[in-house]
């Protein structure tokens, strides 16, 4: 069955831009990237936008949790190259999360290697011994005194399983609404995980095209 003919997918959304190699589109929170294990898990952002254009390939991923923008490949080739873009850091990418506490200073680096945490999978965790490198760039965007909470924006240089989430969590600023590493009282403060794709720019895929660059606002 495809996902066209599958009545658990749901509809597609719409693409912020689509030209014939590629197009982008908006992720909600809580919609898997790719189909998960099971038939409750087909339903997936990868799913619903095969319904509307056959030919769109997978080229990177958001975690369930997170919202925002996502790129996908029409057909196979630009599949290729545009992974190879997302492989080889030629991808810009910026993310806003909302954070508990009062992060200081105004920008940082994170420089953590991460692993999986094996006996407590899907979490990852900051392994000095085996995890591979990972380094995470922060700005303030502003300060809530009267929630203790603080917006930045992220700019990763890697791409590490849930990343920004444990790099955030391992300074003392757990994301909002984090389910797999807020402590309680942090992970009630809001219904969904605080984090939103919100830049990508990147070389078109397709010889003698202009860059392409593209923004959403965070829904929070």
């Amino acid at each position: 069955m495809t996902p066209a003919d599958d009545p658990l997918v749901g509809p597609a959304p719409p693409a912020l831009y689509r030209d014939e190699a590629l197009l982008v589109v908006d992720k909600p929170p809580g919609l898997l990237a790719v189909p998960g294990r099971g038939p409750l898990k087909q339903d997936c952002l990868a799913a619903r936008v095969q319904r509307a254009w056959p030919d769109a390939r997978v080229v990177h991923r958001l975690d369930e949790a997170t919202s925002g923008l996502m790129v996908f490949a029409l057909g196979v080739e630009m599949q290729r190259r545009l992974s190879r873009a997302f492989e080889q850091r030629e991808v810009e990418k910026r993310y806003v999360a909302v954070v508990a506490g009062h992060v200081e200073p105004a920008a940082g680096c994170i420089d953590l290697p991460l692993g999986a945490d094996w006996p407590n999978r899907p979490r990852q965790q900051v392994d000095h011994a085996r995890g591979k490198p990972a380094r995470t760039h922060w700005q303030v965007l502003s300060y809530d005194a009267s929630g203790d909470s603080t917006r930045l924006e992220l700019t990763p240089e890697t791409g590490r399983t849930h990343q920004l989430r444990v790099h955030l969590m391992a300074i003392g600023h757990a994301i909002l609404g984090d389910a797999l590493y807020a402590p309680p009282s942090m992970m009630a403060r809001s219904p969904r995980l605080l984090l939103h794709a919100s830049a990508l720019a990147f070389a078109h895929p397709m010889p003698d095209r202009p860059a392409l660059a593209f923004e959403s606002p965070p829904p929070f």
